[in-house]
C-alpha cells in the first residue's frame, strides 16, 4: 500500500516505443513486464502509474516518460542501502546462522554456523502452503529486478525472464486475492513455499503449524517452485499441484513438480519482509527449482477460496540477503 493511497488512482498501460496504444484501471503501481505480441510492432511493455485523478481520457505517453514516472514508484536505492546497514549491524558477531533468500548464482559464503540437512521432504510432513508475489530467489529462469517497490516487501523480488503470449496476459475483471495485500494478475510471478516439518504436525496456517509442543525446534525443509501466473485453463492447476495426501502417516504433497530442473539446496533461514532489518533465528533447508512453470490463475483464485492455511493474499519479499557473513556455501 502507499500512502494516502485511498485519494489515488492507478492505472495501466501498455507501451510501445511509439507511445500508448491502450490502458486499462488496475490496483498496483509497479509492474513492468515483456509479453509477445505483434512481432511487426515490436516489444510491448506492461506499465502502471499512480496518479491523483482518475484517467478520463486518452492520452499519449512516450516510452522513456513511462519508464521515468515508473521508477518514480519505487522507493530509492539509499532506503533498501539503509536496510540492509540495519540487517548487518542487527546481525553483527550475534551467532545468527545463514539466511535467505539470495542469489542462486552465489555459491559462496562465509557464514559459521552449521546445520544438518533436512531429510528429503518425502520423509517429512507437509505443515504449511504460502506464496510471495514475486520470487524471493534470484536465479534460473527468475532473474529480472522487479524494482525496489514500496520498502515494505510488495513490488520488488524477481520476475520470470521469459515472454508471455496476449491471451496469456488478458485480463481479469478484477485481480484475485485480497487487495488490500496485493491483488494477483495474469504476467504475475510468485514463489511458492511448500513448507515441510520433521515434527508430527498437522498442515495449517503460518509456522506454527510446523512446531509441535513435543518438538519446538523441528528440521525445517522448503520445497519452493516459482510460477508465472497466466489466464489459460490448460496450464497447470495450482489445486492439483497443492492437493495433499497422507502416505506412511506423512502429510505430502504428491504433485510437486518434477520437470523444473535439478532444484538447488542449500542452508538458510526463514524469510519476508520482516526480516529485512533483523536475522531470522530459525534454520531451514531449501530446495530450489531453477525453472519456472506456467499456473492457471483461476486455480490460484480458487485455492485462496478454499485451502487449510487461511491464506487469502500473497506475501511480500525479503530483500536478497548479499553479505557474504549471511550466506552458507552451496555445495
Amino acid at each position: 500500500m502507499f500512502p494516502g493511497a485511498d485519494d489515488r488512482h492507478e492505472h495501466s498501460f501498455v507501451i510501445r516505443s511509439v507511445g500508448l496504444v491502450s490502458w486499462h484501471r488496475v490496483d498496483k503501481p509497479w509492474k513492468v513486464r515483456r509479453h509477445v505480441g505483434d512481432t511487426n510492432k515490436g516489444e510491448i511493455m506492461f506499465f502502471r502509474v499512480l496518479t491523483h485523478r482518475p484517467l478520463l481520457a486518452t492520452i499519449t505517453v512516450t516510452a522513456v516518460a513511462a519508464q521515468a514516472a515508473y521508477a518514480a514508484s519505487d522507493v530509492s536505492d539509499a532506503v533498501i542501502a539503509e536496510q540492509r546497514a540495519a540487517l548487518a549491524a542487527a546481525t553483527k558477531d550475534a551467532g545468527f546462522g545463514p539466511q535467505a533468500p539470495r542469489d542462486l548464482g552465489t555459491v559462496t559464503g562465509e557464514n559459521q554456523r552449521i546445520f544438518a540437512t533436512a531429510p528429503a521432504h518425502t520423509e517429512m510432513n507437509l505443515c504449511n502452503i504460502h506464496f510471495h508475489e514475486g520470487a524471493e530467489h534470484k536465479g534460473g529462469n527468475f532473474t529480472t529486478y522487479a524494482g525496489n517497490g514500496d520498502g515494505k516487501g510488495y513490488g520488488t523480488g524477481f520476475l520470470y525472464d521469459g515472454e508471455l503470449t496476449d491471451a496469456e496476459l488478458a485480463p481479469l475483471d478484477a485481480p484475485i486475492g485480497d487487495l488490500a495485500h496485493g491483488g494477483l494478475e495474469p504476467g504475475d510471478t510468485i514463489e511458492i513455499h511448500f513448507v515441510h516439518s520433521s515434527a508430527k504436525v498437522t498442515p495449517g496456517p503460518t509456522l506454527g503449524s510446523c512446531i509441535s509442543e513435543a518438538i519446538g525446534n523441528p528440521q525445517l525443509r522448503v520445497e519452493t517452485v516459482v510460477a508465472v501466473l497466466v489466464n489459460d485453463d490448460a496450464a497447470a492447476d495450482f489445486t492439483e499441484m497443492a492437493t495433499i495426501s497422507t502416505d506412511a502417516g506423512l502429510a505430502q504433497v504428491p504433485n510437486l513438480p518434477t520437470d523444473l530442473g535439478d532444484p538447488i539446496v542449500y542452508a538458510g533461514s526463514t524469510t519476508g519482509p520482516s526480516f529485512n532489518e533483523k536475522g531470522s533465528p530459525f534454520q531451514v533447508t531449501w530446495s530450489v527449482r531453477p525453472d519456472v512453470v506456467k499456473l492457471d490463475i483461476a486455480s490460484v483464485d480458487a485455492w485462496f477460496k478454499d485451502n487449510v492455511f487461511d491464506e487469502n493474499a500473497a506475501h511480500g519479499v525479503r530483500n536478497l540477503v548479499m553479505n557474504p557473513a549471511l550466506l552458507s556455501t552451496i555445495e
